[in-house]
């Protein structure tokens, strides 16, 4: 099926496709094969010209899962797209894309919108909040680049300055799109000329000149790898220089699975002070750290207790090198990456054997499962085609300890940490890469958020399994500032395929009851599975109890 759209040649001018055709072509031209969303009266035009498309509609319980879902998505394909109606639909997902802006994630928000003759005519309409504009606003402060598509003579041009900039900035982009314009005709513009991307040729050489003088006086250089090698798909250059230079690497929390974390060269999560204390030594004791793609945030670096000496420092960001106290501008992170993988002197690289995974024991019958134990068997169950998908909480801080076989194949909200985002971005992940399999871990307080989006996985003959670490309420808010506030309804997860069908479910209280809930869990396909761990409320991985007591501190004054 293709899509309606030729370009002709009517009364003089050349014409072209309608808005929304143009709009679903270059969707499909950018890499973006389904959409995500929920259909309202104002965007139900749009979603006709979507069924006719190559385009495939992914309908989700809420918009913003949708949102979550396209996150996911994007992470996975380098691009995503979801499409919702106008007010309640997309500041519905409002929060989604600001953290899809905050984590640098590449995703298309497509709301429709009351039609400009409605506007003028009948100002009172259904979902309005305020003067038109205010939607397009909002938007404005937490993506790239937006446009309201309400002119057919310059709507491809928008169009093609938002697809591109989604691309450069790796961010989010919102296009509005009146119901009245959809099929409006088109006009054909020359794209406006893309800014020069290519980084100072001069200020290059001379970074990556004195990164290399700097790498020979060093014995003991460590890499540490961050997030941004992710989003601009930077894996193989960085794994290119890991073997060239024979420089171990470690990875910020953000970053985790930039490298496969099974590869003897990978050292571990680094994190300041809220990580083990030889991580710690190991990064803070080298003589020079070569910071690629890491951002420095609260997350990253331990509620700011990491102790990085500048003078020992290189740090390579999207736009600039600094060196010490050097500072090279405009030069992007791609370009030095690929300039060092050409100029360091291959060397035959001896890496000290990778500590094993500790031997998980038998399960014990009739033993309370703990946090330790979940994750020392995940880590004996992980294979190469599973992907590990985590929501905030203890999930996230106990999963420092997986280990997935992969690069990539670990997606979390890490630093902007909304709750809810893990089932919906798995959706959206397995969507993207079908031959990835997600293991979803999410806590019960995030499961109540978003986890009917398990019934679309079971609609779709998806099959993750998922996680829920039942500790019966907020476990992070628990340890930094206990109180009734923290108490959540306690919910029978196990029981969610009596609601949605199709859906696996099992109950796990000991260690034995969980290791045959998982066997039973992944022996099966073709569906989601479920499994109800429940822990107990003040059982916490280490990472989260130090984290819980740098951030107390703060709450207490």
């Amino acid at each position: 099926m293709g899509f309606p759209c030729r370009w002709r040649r009517g009364e003089g001018k050349m014409t072209g496709p309608a808005v929304g055709d143009y709009l679903l072509e270059q969707l499909r031209a950018s890499g973006v094969d389904h959409v995500f969303g929920v259909p309202g009266d104002y965007v139900l035009g749009f979603y006709r010209k979507l069924a006719d498309s190559p385009l495939r509609h992914i309908g989700t319980t809420r918009e913003d899962s949708a949102a979550f879902a396209a996150d996911g998505y994007a992470r996975c394909r380098g691009i995503g797209a979801l499409a919702v109606t106008y007010g309640v639909g997309a500041l519905n997902v409002v929060n989604a894309i600001a953290g899809a802006h905050a984590e640098t994630s590449p995703v298309v928000v497509i709301s429709g919108a009351p039609g400009i003759a409605e506007q003028r005519k009948d100002p009172l309409i259904h979902h309005r909040f305020g003067p038109f504009s205010f939607q397009r606003e909002i938007f404005e402060r937490i993506t790239c680049a937006s446009a309201v598509l309400d002119d057919p003579l310059t709507a491809f041009r928008d169009i093609d300055r938002c697809l591109q900039a989604v691309r450069r900035y790796s961010r989010p982009v919102y296009l509005e799109l009146p119901r009245d314009r959809l099929d409006s005709e088109g006009y054909p513009i020359p794209a406006p000329q893309a800014p020069d991307q290519a980084s100072d040729a001069g200020a290059l050489a001379e970074a990556v000149d004195e990164t290399l003088r700097r790498l020979q006086r060093a014995s003991a250089p460590v890499i540490l790898a961050g997030v941004e090698l992710h989003r601009r798909g930077l894996q193989d250059g960085l794994s290119r220089f890991v073997l060239g230079s024979c420089i171990p690497v470690a990875a910020t929390l953000t970053g985790k699975s930039v490298v496969g974390e099974r590869h003897a060269a990978y050292l571990g999560i680094y994190e300041g002070a809220m990580g083990p204390d030889a991580m710690r030594e190991r990064v803070e004791g080298a003589d020079l750290l070569l910071m690629l793609g890491a951002t420095v945030n609260d997350v990253d670096t331990g509620v700011f207790t990491a102790q990085l000496d500048p003078a020992r420092l290189i740090h390579a960001s999207q736009d600039q090198v600094t060196i010490g106290h050097h500072r090279y501008a405009d030069v992007h992170l791609g370009d030095f990456l690929a300039a060092l993988c050409e100029a360091v002197t291959p060397r035959t690289c001896r890496w000290p054997q990778q500590a094993p995974l500790p031997a998980l024991p038998a399960a014990a019958a009739g033993r309370p499962m703990t946090i330790a134990r979940l994750i020392a068997s995940l880590n004996a169950a992980l294979t190469p085609d599973m992907s590990v998908v985590c929501d905030v909480g203890d999930c996230l801080f106990a999963a420092l300890d997986l280990r997935v076989h992969e690069r990539t194949h670990f997606l979390a909200s890490a630093f902007y940490t909304s709750m809810g985002f893990a089932v919906p971005a798995a959706l959206g992940a397995q969507v993207a890469a079908p031959e990835l399999r997600p293991l979803i871990l999410v806590g019960d307080g995030a499961f109540q958020m978003t986890g009917t989006e398990l019934s679309t996985f079971a609609r779709l003959g998806l099959d993750p399994v998922v996680i829920v670490f039942n500790n019966h309420g907020y476990s992070t808010e628990r340890f930094i500032l206990e109180g009734p506030f923290n108490d959540i309804a306690e919910w029978r997860y196990e029981r969610i395929g009596e609601l949605t069908g199709n859906i696996d479910g099992y109950r796990a209280t000991t260690e034995d009851e969980f290791e045959g809930a998982l066997h039973s869990a992944l022996a099966t396909t073709g569906r989601p599975a479920l499994i109800n761990v429940h822990l107990q409320a003040l059982d916490a991985s280490p990472a989260m109890r130090r984290l819980a007591q740098h951030l107390g501190r703060r709450v207490h004054g």
